[in-house]
């Protein structure tokens, strides 16, 4: 078995795809961000834009957006920056408990995960 790396991408395309940014200007998405898209394409958009917002007509995480277009999160994170900035998308950020009373009882987690398993 061959290994190969896990970003297969050219860097040109890479570089040419975000316009030469390497970076996000801020931490707005997380791997398991749900992003939705707010309008269609409109004509003369980015290919990658294009795409982005045809696979979030329903809520989308940022890591399956990655696997789908087949290009490394960053890279994704910077073209989701983009449709945010211009407001084509919005994110939505998983809701974390505050505190241990918030979290789902652990017999009713037990009774689903024994439901799941009899499928």
């Amino acid at each position: 078995m061959t290994r190969r790396p896990v970003d297969t991408g050219d860097p040109d395309r890479l570089y040419t795809v975000t316009g030469g940014r390497s970076r996000v200007d801020d931490d707005s998405f997380d791997l398991v961000t749900l992003i939705v898209s707010e309008c269609e394409p409109t004509p003369g958009m980015q290919s990658e834009h294009v795409k982005i917002l045809g696979l979030c007509r329903h809520p989308t995480a940022v890591v399956e957006i990655s696997a789908e277009l087949k290009l490394p999160v960053t890279v994704v994170r910077i073209l989701l920056g983009d449709l945010l900035a211009t407001g084509r998308i919005t994110a939505r950020h998983p809701r974390s408990a505050r505190s241990v009373a918030e979290l789902p009882d652990s017999a009713l987690l037990k009774e689903v995960l024994h439901g799941l398993r009899n499928l």
